[in-house]
């Protein structure tokens, strides 16, 4: 009986390092695909290919969600394990190649604290599913363009009502639950901090506003920003004068072992894609540092935030990590503890330079302030 344990054990060895001999010669190349439950059902592509070097490089599709592709920011095959990441969108995917034929794979796709499963499975010209025809990208707005608003209404926000946001949808802009604070630290680049005098309503009260631009073409983000300081001088009777003030900021610069972000270089002219996925989650997609640093001083720091980093071009990346109480206005300390008892991400601190390869410290720098002179509630539409 010994000998025959001891016979099945060395076979049983045998044919696990033959599988993984099979898998570590794998090439996993070709499209994948599988669906994602969450919520509604999800269909996903991962299209893989090799780069010039031999390493992997790979795109991501959501078809059920535009279908658009999304580059992989890494991707790997070692032993039965593949695993990818997406900058852009804060994904994470780890899985195992789960039959002899290497047609399989079952893991995990992660976009947030709670992991969810998914298997994919290698598709051929028959069962591989539709791609949708990306949209036609927009026509950008002439660069030299000086452009107002044509239409612009702005009413009062729904008294109690969810969310805050400010956005361009093709031609269309919009704002929901924003005060004119800020509608000001938008337009103008600032933390609440950096903007003083008026009334104490223009940081209570909440208005919606939707407006389309007087020219023709897609406006880059300057633009918008110069429509809505025009929108402001006219609907608000904003008038206000710069001065210079001392106060505590943010510094970003490089780390020691450099940056770990991935650049893109997809759509200079384009939008930059900011988003927030609760607390201590950003997103990053088609953005400049400065643009990142506008992000964590208008939602989440309590103090201007300075890029220092000289880090030219726009990026693709995330960063998670635990806020605390000092972030979010104050909600930074409610964020929720990780799923599963994992091991919750580190403070901001840790988590840019381990994340991203920044740093971010505290100090005190002269800053330009807005000091408002007059303002008024905003004209009737």
């Amino acid at each position: 009986m010994k000998k025959l344990t001891m016979f099945t054990l060395a076979l049983a060895a045998l044919l696990g390092g033959m599988l993984l001999a099979q898998n570590q010669a794998k090439d996993i190349t070709g499209t994948w695909q599988g669906t994602l439950h969450a919520g509604k059902d999800l269909r996903t592509v991962l299209k893989i290919s090799k780069a010039d070097g031999g390493a992997l490089k790979a795109v991501f599709y959501s078809i059920d969600q535009g279908g658009q592709g999304i580059p992989v920011s890494s991707i790997s095959l070692q032993g039965a394990t593949v695993k990818f990441s997406i900058a852009a969108i804060g994904g994470n995917y780890e899985g195992k190649l789960a039959n002899t034929d290497g047609t399989l794979i079952t893991g995990n796709w992660s976009q947030g604290p709670n992991p969810l499963p998914l298997d994919l499975t290698l598709a051929n010209d028959k069962t591989a599913w539709t791609i949708p025809e990306p949209p036609p990208p927009p026509v950008p707005m002439a660069a030299d363009a000086n452009p107002s608003f044509e239409v612009a209404t702005i009413k009062p926000s729904v008294p109690d009502s969810p969310g805050i946001g400010i956005r361009m949808n093709g031609r269309n802009f919009s704002t929901l639950n924003t005060t004119l604070d800020d509608l000001i630290t938008f337009a103008y680049e600032l933390h609440a901090r950096q903007v003083t005098g008026g009334p104490g309503w223009i940081g209570t009260d909440k208005f919606d506003l939707a407006a389309i631009p007087d020219k023709p073409g897609m406006p880059s983000d300057r633009q918008i920003k110069l429509m809505m300081q025009k929108l402001m001088a006219e609907r608000f009777k904003l008038a206000f004068h710069h001065e210079k003030k001392e106060l505590g900021v943010f510094l970003i610069t490089v780390a020691k072992t450099g940056p770990k972000i991935s650049k893109n270089e997809t759509n200079p002219n384009g939008l930059p894609g900011l988003g927030m996925q609760g607390l201590g989650r950003v997103s990053v997609r088609n953005a400049t540092i400065a643009d990142f640093a506008q992000l964590m001083q208008g939602r989440i720091l309590d103090r201007p935030v300075v890029d220092q980093t000289g880090l030219a071009g726009r990026y693709d990346f995330s960063l998670q990590w635990t806020p605390d109480d000092s972030q979010y206005g104050g909600r930074g300390g409610q964020a929720p503890p990780p799923a599963n008892g994992g091991t919750a991400p580190p403070d901001l601190f840790n988590a840019m330079q381990e994340q991203l390869g920044l740093k971010i410290e505290a100090t005190k720098a002269p800053v330009d302030v807005l000091v408002i002179d007059h303002v008024e509630k905003p004209s009737d539409n």
